[in-house]
């Protein structure tokens, strides 16, 4: 019992360090997805809600589903304006045609996309906006790949599908008409404590016992050190690449 309540407090503790450090999604990115008449959002699988708050900035009813109680403990205490409701994509506990869009930022990947898309589908309008984001570093930049690949336990794959292996897809049958596509590079200042902060949110740092992640962590920070070449700073260069698609009439 005290081995599993340590574990929580550790998890509990990683979706405050989630929330300080992972990086949100950039302006254009917003611009691009989110429809002018939209009135009512769902961010689905929210996490701890850094896209539900620049959705909230932007759009007058903002719903958001999150599975994990952790998650969404840091989602409700740190966003009071958003409903905030338990739930997954494959069951989301909406109405059906509830809402004028549903987002999706960096879960894409964790739905059962069969189950989950024609979900999505419920609870959207007509016409109303699907909207899929994943914002990550830009490992197409030399250092950046390095800095990946200095802390992985395997070898990694090359840069090329590195920057490509994230796709988003629909189903065959799906509510939805054509997807359109576009991508954003941005870049975030950051000190090299934040960097290794933030780096130690992902799941490889999370899983690993307490010898491995030292050593991990310190050859990101001798990598860091090298690349900043005595600043106190680096400019870490972001991509968000993005996709939406409007539902078909029913």
């Amino acid at each position: 019992m005290t081995a599993q309540r340590e574990r929580a407090t550790s998890f509990g503790s990683v979706a405050h360090d989630y929330d300080r450090m992972r990086p949100g999604p950039p302006e254009q990115a917003l611009d691009w997805l989110i429809p002018p008449s939209c009135t009512t959002a769902l961010d689905l699988a929210a996490g701890t809600g850094l896209f539900t708050r620049a959705l909230a900035a932007r759009v007058p009813e903002v719903v958001a589903v999150e599975p994990d109680e952790r998650m969404r403990t840091v989602l409700a205490q740190r966003s009071p304006q958003v409903r905030v409701l338990d739930g997954r994509a494959e069951a989301i506990p909406l109405p059906d045609a509830s809402v004028d869009a549903v987002f999706v930022s960096a879960a894409w990947h964790w739905f059962d996309h069969p189950v989950a898309v024609p979900e999505i589908g419920r609870v959207l309008r007509e016409g109303g906006r699907l909207g899929v984001l994943r914002t990550n570093r830009d490992r197409t930049v030399d250092w950046v790949f390095e800095l990946d690949r200095g802390h992985a336990e395997q070898p990694q794959p090359s840069q090329e599908h590195l920057a490509g292996r994230f796709r988003f897809a629909l189903p065959e049958h799906s509510p939805f008409g054509q997807v359109e596509t576009t991508s954003f590079a941005f870049t975030r200042t950051m000190t090299l404590d934040e960097i290794v902060a933030w780096l130690s949110t992902y799941s490889q740092f999370i899983i690993a016992d307490a010898e491995e992640k030292h050593a991990r962590l310190t050859r990101v920070r001798e990598l860091l050190e090298t690349q900043a070449a005595g600043a106190p700073t680096l400019d870490v260069p972001l991509t968000s690449q993005c996709w939406r698609t409007d539902r078909l009439p029913r």
